[in-house]
């Protein structure tokens, strides 16, 4: 069904409206959730939008039935901030036009202080404190309060972070992916989605560069393109000065080994049917088939106990561990097969800040111990504080700011990096 279809459904049962009605209540839905171009995207299906793009279709959705009580269950996780900071205005203007009551689920306690009146704090299925906002920050009373509130990242991490020059693993010049909009009954090609649009940046041995930008700016497609998962349009890509772009073969696989991707949904990314420990061997299996059953096992241990989850868990399937377990298994994956560079696509916008900090924590250990390279993608600018060395900001397909982490955060340049740090929902 494409995404017009889905919300007039809800309108069809609810309201006697005709298809014309139906149609002009959905685009002005589509219009409220700030979807861009919604006369295009009405007739589009999920598998066309972003991430952040099918959270404001999933929002449009709910809204269709002008509700009186909203469950918003982490809304805004998928979003990056300024199209975060959209969605609570939104969220908050219709609860003031429609006086509709709003039941926020969310992990992301500065977006918490500035929407809710009242707070309940959720501990192995038992509320363990409820209070009103002010009264909560100001003097928090049960233990896991105050611990998650002593997790939360900072921005300000960054600051006197000590700089020092590498060499460079990646040398990315002038990539682009460009996708065909074919219209016609020969569907020739009329003109092009620039997903991504001539970026170029370095990133260097052992050391981290956030990649940030809203939601649909090609983020991911750009992490994607960079390992071949996706098809690039031309550019050039040197890692460690071998050109990935004429690599063809066994000869791309081989090189491609030493470049992994941990995906943003861990469930997702994982095959449900296979045991933890054939997930992380699998590609040890598929590069390194010579490596005896004994050797591989005891490599799958290691990898565990690397990630800090037990041994035992080899025999145990996906669906029996929490959000922040998936994500380390996810992560030893990555290291299976020995990589110099990780592409880290949002591996903690699902996870709540204690969770979210073990992980950050897990991978800074890790790239120390091992030398690791990451391009860490992601929207949440107060983790890119803790984590990076250097930022890229992206908008529509091209970098529009880049340089050290500090300068980046506390002295932008680029009228959208200010936008972006000025959306960057604070405790209040």
């Amino acid at each position: 069904m494409s995404i017009g279809e889905q919300i007039a459904e809800v309108i069809q049962i609810h309201f006697n409206y005709s298809k014309q009605q139906q149609r002009e209540r959905t685009l002005q839905l589509l219009e409220q959730v700030e979807i861009p171009d919604p006369e295009r995207r009405i007739n589009e299906y999920p598998h066309q939008l972003s991430g952040g793009q099918r959270q404001r279709v999933m929002i449009a959705i709910a809204l269709a039935g002008e509700p009186d009580l909203l469950i918003a269950d982490e809304p805004t996780t998928a979003l990056d901030v300024t199209i975060q900071a959209q969605i609570l205005a939104l969220l908050k203007t219709i609860q003031q036009k429609t006086g509709m009551a709003l039941c926020l689920i969310s992990h992301d306690l500065a977006l918490v202080s500035n929407m809710a009146d009242r707070i309940a704090v959720m501990q192995q299925g038992k509320i363990v404190e409820t209070a009103a906002t002010m009264d909560f920050f100001k003097q928090p009373k049960h233990p896991y309060s105050l611990k998650l509130l002593a997790a939360l990242p900072a921005m300000d991490s960054c600051l006197n972070r000590e700089v020092t020059a590498r060499s460079a693993l990646l040398k990315v010049n002038d990539f682009k992916v460009y996708y065909p909009i074919r219209k016609g009954i020969f569907k020739r090609v009329v003109d092009y989605v620039k997903a991504v649009d001539g970026v170029s940046f370095d990133l260097q041995q052992g050391k981290t560069l956030a990649l940030v930008g809203e939601s649909g700016c090609g983020k991911t497609t750009l992490g994607k393109a960079l390992l071949n998962l996706t098809p690039a349009s031309a550019g050039t890509v040197l890692f460690n000065e071998i050109d990935m772009m004429s690599l063809h073969g066994e000869a791309l696989r081989q090189q491609r080994a030493a470049m992994q991707i941990i995906f943003q949904d861990p469930f997702a990314s994982m095959n449900p049917r296979m045991l933890v420990g054939d997930i992380v061997a699998e590609g040890i299996n598929a590069l390194h088939p010579h490596i005896r059953s004994a050797d591989r096992q005891a490599r799958v241990a290691t990898l565990l106990q690397q990630v800090e989850l037990p041994e035992s868990s080899a025999m145990r399937y996906p669906h029996e561990f929490s959000g922040g377990q998936r994500q380390r298994i996810c992560i030893a994956r990555a290291l299976a097969v020995e990589p110099q560079l990780i592409i880290c696509d949002e591996p903690t916008s699902a996870l709540d800040v204690s969770v979210q900090a073990q992980i950050i924590k897990l991978l800074k250990a890790l790239q120390l111990q091992q030398q690791l390279s990451y391009l860490f993608i992601t929207h949440d600018l107060a983790v890119v504080g803790e984590i990076a060395d250097e930022v890229a900001v992206m908008y529509q397909g091209k970098i529009v700011e880049y340089g050290d982490v500090e300068q980046i955060l506390t002295r932008p340049t680029h009228g959208y990096t200010q936008q972006l740090l000025s959306a960057v929902p604070r405790l209040h």
